[in-house]
């Protein structure tokens, strides 16, 4: 089973009314690197994106069980899933597979009256904070995070923040590696996705490693 898990590291903040999401791009299988493009960054509603670390198969299968259940929330009821149902959901998914788990670290993000980010662990564990990483490179994002961080930063800022975390993290942590994705929660243009150029723009700008 180790054999088989994936090396990631993934972060979520909120800053102001946005979100910020972030991964690395590296699928390892024990030593080896299996993927250097793997996609950890998932747009799963209008105003909500969703991480993944760990088993890729499981995390996928997670991935498209919360769209399709929101964008049948939203059909039925006519407006978008409340984060904290959201995360209530996937929390139960995962709780009534615990003796059987999903091998799963995600991140919830997103926006409704307010920006959420939560973090749900594989018994079905969430918890909600104003910035969460997972996967083998997070105590490296904690430390980044942990020195810089304030719940009053500009979305420029907050985005370079995140850029910089996982920048850190794969200085140090061999599973995680390669480009860097970035997901933004904008509360008046929904969940969109930084551009490859943009993101090598910043990184070149703040003078990190690639």
């Amino acid at each position: 089973m180790d054999v088989l898990k994936t090396g990631t590291t993934t972060v979520g903040i909120t800053a102001g009314d946005y979100v910020i999401l972030g991964t690395d791009s590296r699928a390892t299988m024990g030593t080896f690197i299996s993927n250097k493009n793997a996609q950890k960054l998932y747009q799963i509603d209008t105003y909500a994106g969703m991480t993944i670390a760990g088993l890729v198969g499981d995390a996928q299968v997670l991935v498209r069980y919360m769209r399709a259940e929101m964008e049948l929330y939203r059909v039925q009821r006519k407006i978008n899933m409340p984060l904290d149902a959201a995360a209530t959901l996937l929390s139960n998914m995962l709780n009534q597979s615990k003796f059987y788990p999903y091998m799963v670290q995600l991140l919830i993000g997103g926006y409704d009256k307010k920006p959420h980010v939560y973090s749900i662990d594989a018994a079905g564990g969430a918890v909600e904070d104003i910035y969460a990483s997972t996967g083998s490179g997070s105590p490296y994002v904690y430390g980044v995070l942990e020195a810089e961080y304030s719940p009053d930063l500009k979305l420029d800022d907050a985005i370079d923040l995140v850029i910089k975390s996982i920048s850190v993290s794969k200085q140090r942590d061999s599973a995680s590696g390669n480009m860097i994705q970035v997901g933004v929660v904008d509360p008046k243009k929904g969940f969109y996705y930084l551009s490859q150029d943009e993101i090598l723009s910043r990184i070149k700008k703040l003078k990190l490693i690639l």
